[in-house]
């Protein structure tokens, strides 16, 4: 629901302002992995195009989120087996798009998103 409120980009500068909220050492510079980031506090950044090629912290980064998502997407597959999470990892392939077009989206799916991929968003049937 956040994500639909605020777009997924600004989901995702929130979501790390507050991952380093919860650092109990404050980092002295951040490295965002990308073009774009809203400054955090006081604590100086660089975005870093292809960053997971360049720096090895951003790599690892990376490495964790994918491994995180990868996952959470297996434990949303159990619940909902029917979207085939547990291959596509949130990516809408056509095998998802076909179960949303029969069974509607669950509380997982951001409706903003253009889920059938006609142009057209579903909200659930």
């Amino acid at each position: 629901e956040e994500i639909d409120e605020i777009n997924i980009l600004r989901a995702s500068f929130l979501a790390m302002h507050r991952a380093v909220d919860q650092l109990t050492t404050r980092p002295q510079h951040l490295l965002i992995d990308g073009n774009r980031f809203n400054k955090y506090s006081d604590i100086p950044h660089t975005t870093v195009i292809k960053g997971d090629g360049k720096y090895l912290s951003i790599a690892a980064a990376s490495i964790l989120a994918k491994t995180y998502r990868d996952d959470y997407m297996n434990r949303l597959h159990e619940e909902y087996p029917f979207y085939d999470w547990n291959h596509n990892k949130g990516y809408p392939t056509k095998k998802h798009r076909a179960a949303i077009a029969e069974r509607g989206t669950t509380p997982y799916h951001r409706l903003t998103f253009n889920l059938l991929g006609d142009g057209q968003l579903s909200l659930g049937f």
